[in-house]
């Protein structure tokens, strides 16, 4: 990997980042058209999928005989420095640009891990990256229904992290990991062909929200849309030097700090009456602009 990237728009790396972004492009906006067609009502499609695919893709992924959660431990570490460092820096910003920080914070720091970030991972390095992309998606998860609850409610209550399928996928997978238990083969077989429903209807479901968003006061999102994935790039190129990462961790890091607002910062918002149509322009335009920035990104590492 070079990541001064001097020559990453040779026709070679350009059809590879291209080869690898067009699957996830088609899908989302194959969801955007069937949405505005079709306008399907997409909760209960949505419920399934954070309840049973997803759990299903992470406990496929912890408990095949590949994953070791203490080699990914550094890798753990840099996501959640990077989410950790965005908001501290995101704040003083969100006073600059005269915007209330729970409405612009959470957005910088919670990133599309599993949207986009999964299904990059695995159509970049093949799917024995998909472990740890699993490991990137679980930490920013983790702090997302914790310290990003914390920061809108400081009344949520935390014992809701045990009610999350997904946080609870995460916990068992580990916990088999970790304590070396064995696992019936054609259990974990079941898992995995559960969980190869769980990207493509991600990326369709975000396809299918991205129509209900309204564009509105532009100035916060198209600061975040470029300034995140800047910082988070940077950060993530500091701590993988700081934490010893290998090549592969440290493209896939760098990529991690590259993605844009996870969606579900808008339910969050919503939820918590937070200013959600801002803080949903604000995810509608990081996800556009990421069509820029991602390959910018993939450039950068895939040398």
């Amino acid at each position: 990997m070079n990541v001064t990237g001097a020559s990453f728009l040779d026709l070679g790396t350009f059809a590879r980042i291209a080869g690898i972004l067009f699957p996830i492009v088609a899908i989302v906006i194959a969801g955007f058209f069937y949405g505005r067609k079709h306008n399907p009502e997409m909760s209960v499609a949505n419920r399934l999928n954070m309840d049973v695919f997803v759990p299903a893709l992470i406990l496929g992924a912890m408990m095949s005989k590949s994953f070791d959660p203490v080699r990914y431990a550094g890798l753990a570490a840099g996501a959640a420095l990077i989410v950790l460092c965005s908001g501290l820096m995101a704040r003083p910003l969100a006073k600059v640009l005269g915007i209330e920080w729970r409405t612009f914070v959470p957005p910088m720091m919670f990133n599309n891990s599993a949207n986009i970030g999964i299904p990059l991972a695995v159509l970049a390095w093949g799917d024995d990256a998909l472990a740890a992309a699993v490991i990137l998606y679980s930490v920013s998860n983790v702090l997302h229904f914790s310290v990003g609850l914390h920061m809108l409610d400081r009344d949520a209550q935390l014992k809701t992290l045990w009610r999350n399928p997904t946080l609870l996928a995460v916990f068992a997978g580990l916990g088999i990991s970790l304590m070396s238990i064995p696992v019936w083969p054609p259990l974990v077989a079941a898992l995995q062909l559960m969980g190869n429903v769980a990207v493509p209807l991600l990326l369709f479901a975000l396809g299918v929200r991205m129509r209900e968003i309204r564009f509105d006061a532009l100035t916060a999102p198209l600061v975040g849309a470029f300034l995140k994935p800047a910082v988070g790039m940077l950060l993530a190129w500091g701590f993988s030097r700081l934490l010893g990462l290998n090549e592969r961790d440290t493209a896939m890091l760098i990529v991690f700090g590259a993605l844009p607002p996870a969606v579900m910062n808008f339910l969050f918002a919503e939820r918590y009456a937070r200013d959600p149509q801002r803080v949903a322009a604000i995810v509608l335009i990081g996800n556009l602009a990421s069509l820029i920035l991602l390959p910018l990104a993939l450039g950068i590492v895939l040398q």
